[in-house]
């Protein structure tokens, strides 16, 4: 199957799918989505489309990153989430903006409300670029970055959890 073969049907349903295990903190299952060369990208909001090479970031990992962030987020002693924070994601949307042999291009648009004891209610919302490609295991996540419209973060609070 090659990615001329993927309908935006099957790209949404695959998003979904993504987006409920991070809703449910099931991260060991939703790292098994990632190709083994992954990056989980989060530009700063004044400068979108930079480049994480020459650009201060939020958040820049790579895959041997991306699983680090998962250890560390499902310790029971992870102070930055425990306890955990309650999210939910809606995405809308959803276009496919190239193919590419085996690889696809894709935009979505998310609006992910975040629950935690003790703090306000915070919405971070924007936009999910993602690089899939089709393998013999279905759709992996080989690029998943992530552009806040917010102009400034200070009333978001820390972005601890895999946005």
């Amino acid at each position: 199957m090659s990615a001329k073969d993927i309908s935006r049907s099957d790209v949404e349903d695959f998003l979904y799918d993504e987006a409920a295990l991070l809703d449910e903190w099931r991260l060991d299952e939703w790292l098994k989505l990632l190709t083994d060369d992954a990056i989980y990208q989060i530009p700063s909001t004044d400068a979108p489309d930079s480049d994480a090479r020459n650009a201060l970031f939020l958040i820049a990992d790579d895959a041997t990153r991306i699983k680090a962030r998962v250890k560390r987020l499902n310790d029971t002693e992870a102070h930055a989430e425990s306890p955990r924070s309650r999210t939910r994601r809606m995405i809308a949307n959803v276009r496919i903006t190239e193919r590419d042999g085996d690889t696809l291009a894709v935009s979505a648009n998310f609006s992910v409300y975040r629950y935690r004891r003790n703090s306000p209610l915070r919405h971070f919302v924007g936009r999910y670029e993602f690089r899939l490609r089709v393998t013999d295991k279905g759709l992996r996540i080989a690029e998943r970055r992530v552009i806040l419209d917010s102009t400034e973060l200070g009333t978001l609070g820390a972005i601890s959890f895999i946005l």
